[in-house]
């Protein structure tokens, strides 16, 4: 299973108000595993960036203005999200971005059902909890060494944050991840088969008579 953990960065809270993309930042997960796989790209709005929006993300619109406008990078952008679930904190905010701007370069639009909000998991889960990004990396212990927002940053930060939320790092413990010596993947989804035939048991009846008397002798206060 593909998942895109993703961010962005924007000049505000209004595609419709005339805000736009300024940063996308993804990093894929095979299996719930990082591939190592990131793609990034900063974006020229075309307007001015609100001192606001600067506080936050520290993107000017001088280090900006040399770089591609959306419509430029939109299919790249498409390409290398594919088909695969986007995981984003807060989703609604970044696909109404995504969207609005895949609408004005004229191309299709990705589905509400193809993402995945880490922000409404992490609510169901802890039930009147602060539960931004940062709330969570000090949940889980994951150092973010930030002082401003970036989109590709963020996007590794909250895939560690989205592994610790759906069960740790690797749910399963399947090593779903195989790869040859040019980087290739291989066979990712091979999982061992259950043996047809359970094995017998090796302990003999002295040795769970032996437990069986241990276990009595802790008596009922026991942590066992």
């Amino acid at each position: 299973m593909r998942e895109i953990v993703m961010d962005t960065e924007t000049t505000g809270f209004d595609p419709e108000g005339g805000d736009r993309i300024v940063e996308i930042g993804c990093v894929e997960l095979f299996n719930h595993v990082p591939t190592g796989k990131t793609y990034h790209q900063y974006i020229n709005p075309e307007r001015d960036m609100p001192e606001s929006a600067f506080l936050v993300h520290g993107l000017s619109i001088d280090f900006l203005k040399d770089y591609p406008v959306f419509t430029e990078i939109a299919q790249d952008f498409l390409d290398f999200v594919g088909d695969a679930k986007l995981v984003a904190h807060n989703a609604s905010f970044d696909m109404k971005f995504l969207n609005a701007e895949l609408k004005w370069a004229g191309k299709p639009q990705l589905p509400p059902s193809q993402s995945v909000d880490t922000l409404e998991i992490a609510r169901r889960k802890y039930p009147g909890a602060q539960n931004s990004l940062d709330a969570l990396c000090r949940r889980f212990g994951i150092t973010t060494e930030r002082e401003l927002h970036g989109a590709l940053l963020d996007s590794e930060i909250l895939a560690e944050v989205y592994l610790e939320l759906i069960g740790g790092r690797q749910p399963g413990l399947i090593l779903s991840l195989v790869s040859d010596s040019t980087g290739t993947r291989g066979n990712i989804d091979w999982i061992p088969p259950k043996r047809p035939t359970a094995l017998a048991s090796r302990v003999t009846d002295a040795e769970k008579a032996a437990h069986a008397a241990f276990v009595e002798k802790l008596g009922d206060a026991s942590l066992w």
